[in-house]
């Protein structure tokens, strides 16, 4: 089966062995963060011919599962592996979106310069993040503060051992339903008292003093964390 997202035709080889639901609601009440995953990943491969022109193909979704690397592959002796992370919302009336997922694919791209990987244009990311969500979509949970984790991420798979760009490179999405990341009833927002700047003054100083008061709010909070802001949703939806 053959599915097009954003311009991109991805092929679908589903799992003949998916949870049931009865196994899915069970995650689905207690899911925590990064703990299971759906049934299915997105992938996308590259690889450089004997002329050196490179490019993206072989666009699909298919069953979750290992990765089969070989012993050499670059991504375990050079690290070149790269990754971003976005979530999925289950809206009242069922729909899902996402959050800017653009935005990820050109931060996605900027880490792969850096890496010296090949830039995955921005329909196959999106392409791949529509499509893994759609097979999995009775995975998003709907709890308050709960959503469907997304972690694209892509690893250099040539089998070689040398100083040098691989020539053969995946790019992956896998998906893991996520709990209220702040437990409980929703949290006040976080509230700095800032120093007066005088004007003309340094703001370093006042920069400082934020950093000094984060600081102390994590060492108070369980686990020592900072509660992060979360980003509204804005129009976009996945399903």
């Amino acid at each position: 089966m053959t599915q097009t997202a954003h311009g991109v035709e991805f092929t679908q080889q589903l799992s003949a062995t998916p949870k049931s639901a009865e196994e899915r609601a069970a995650v689905l009440a207690n899911p925590g963060f990064g703990d299971y995953f759906t049934d299915h990943t997105a992938i996308v491969d590259y690889s450089v011919d004997a002329q050196g022109q490179g490019g993206w193909h072989n666009a699909r979704v298919e069953a979750y599962g290992p990765i089969s690397l070989d012993p050499s592959a670059a991504v375990l002796h050079y690290g070149q592996e790269i990754f971003e992370g976005l979530k999925a919302y289950r809206h009242a009336d069922g729909s899902v979106w996402t959050f800017r997922p653009e935005a990820n694919a050109a931060r996605l791209n900027k880490s792969a310069r850096r890496l010296a990987l090949p830039e995955l244009p921005e329909e196959y990311f999106l392409g791949a993040i529509r499509e893994l969500v759609s097979a999995d979509k009775e995975w998003v949970p709907s709890g308050d503060g709960e959503a469907l984790y997304l972690r694209p991420f892509m690893i250099a798979t040539e089998a070689f051992l040398g100083v040098r760009a691989a020539r053969e490179v995946s790019f992956r999405v896998i998906a893991s339903p996520a709990g209220n990341y702040f437990g409980g009833e929703p949290q006040a927002g976080l509230h700095l008292d800032l120093p007066r700047i005088r004007p003309g003054g340094p703001r370093r100083n006042g920069s400082r003093e934020v950093r000094r008061q984060l600081r102390r709010v994590a060492d108070r909070a369980a686990g020592s964390r900072v509660p992060r802001l979360q980003a509204g949703i804005v129009p976009g939806p996945v399903q």
